[in-house]
């Protein structure tokens, strides 16, 4: 008997600052993924937060902004019957589950999962509440730190409170260098490292026009260790990789513009009690902050052997050289094969929390 394939809508691009990374993940992962098994609905919501079918063609040609509007179709996704629904043109296309690969606000931080969650459909990835409180470096460092685990030193500011941020009681607390980072942002933008009081309102003002808040956090000198998870309640620890930057920091120019701008090492030259205890305090930190499915939590790893909990990313890149799938690779589990076990495990949550009674 033929069995149906799944219908699956891939969200992509979004409002925030990560709009182009998200659209390079869509397309690899749109390279990689079963068609024997998938039917694949492209959306793509451009930076003003409109839907519109993509052509699947032109993103794998990378002239998906070299379309005019006017030419996309638009989509309008709606429920009805209990059954998640696209509206494109006319037609009315049923999905099944939906990989939102949208990476940054509106997108990793809850926002989307909100929607889709109202709408019924299964979908990959932490729900509401873990991928809200991923995005938040405030929010998940306090939790971090009042469950014990080991987190770098830091101090939280709103925007009201700018004028008043003093480098001197920060350079007491934390030391030179230091860290400035917009607290809901991922993929390095806005982040500065500061090394003086020159640099210093550069930093506060770069991070400020990201977020309406902002993390300043001390600098842990070491090396960046990277471990990937994947699974719902049995998890999942891939083997742990880290990233030798070319640049001062991992920014977001080393990420993706400088094709030269990092060195991965997959797996870390690195002893094997500590892989498993990295591998632990990863999977420790993706339970902490209530995850699902997918994350890739980031460490800082000294010399005399301390680890320090960076940060997680509940929708982590999906780039040719995304840490997240190739440490997961390098685990045993291929990319095609990663990208059907994250449906399944957005599946059987579905399945799981359609069982749970909405009424008395």
């Amino acid at each position: 008997m033929k069995k149906n394939k799944i219908e699956l809508a891939l969200i992509f691009g979004g409002k925030s600052a990560e709009h182009e990374v998200s659209v390079i993940s869509a397309r690899n992962i749109v390279k990689a993924i079963d068609r024997k098994a998938y039917n694949i609905a492209l959306v793509w919501i451009d930076k003003k937060g409109d839907w519109f079918l993509a052509n699947e063609k032109e993103l794998l040609e990378d002239k998906i902004f070299s379309q005019k509007k006017s030419a996309l179709q638009e989509v309008i996704p709606f429920a009805k019957d209990n059954k998640f629904f696209l509206k494109i043109g006319k037609d009315n296309k049923k999905v099944d589950v939906v990989f939102p690969i949208l990476h940054g606000p509106f997108g990793e931080d809850g926002t989307i999962q909100g929607l889709l969650k109202m709408y019924n459909v299964p979908f990959v990835g932490p729900s509401v509440l873990g991928s809200a409180i991923g995005m938040d470096k405030d929010v998940s460092k306090r939790l971090l730190k009042e469950a014990g685990m080991p987190v770098a030193k830091f101090l939280v500011y709103k925007e009201m409170e700018k004028d008043n941020i003093s480098f001197e009681k920060i350079k007491r607390n934390l030391g030179l260098p230091f860290f400035v980072k917009p607290a809901n942002l991922g993929s390095s933008v806005g982040i500065s490292k500061v090394k003086n009081k020159n640099e210093f309102s550069i930093a506060i003002k770069n991070a400020f026009a990201f977020d309406s808040k902002i993390v300043i956090e001390e600098y842990i000198k070491g090396k960046e260790i990277e471990c990937s998870i994947l699974g719902n309640e049995k998890l999942i620890a891939s083997v742990p990789g880290e990233i030798i930057p070319t640049h001062d920091f991992y920014s977001y120019e080393a990420k993706y513009l400088d094709e030269n701008g990092a060195k991965m090492l997959i797996p870390a030259n690195i002893s094997k009690s500590l892989v498993k205890k990295i591998q632990a305090l990863a999977i420790r930190t993706f339970e902490i902050l209530c995850c699902e499915g997918m994350g890739r939590v980031d460490f800082f790893l000294t010399e005399k052997d301390e680890i320090f909990v960076n940060e997680i990313n509940t929708i982590p890149g999906f780039t040719s050289v995304s840490m997240y799938p190739k440490l997961l690779e390098e685990s045993g589990i291929a990319y095609a094969k990663l990208i059907n076990n994250l449906i399944g495990l957005a599946i059987d949550r579905h399945k799981k929390e359609s069982r749970l009674k909405m009424k008395r």
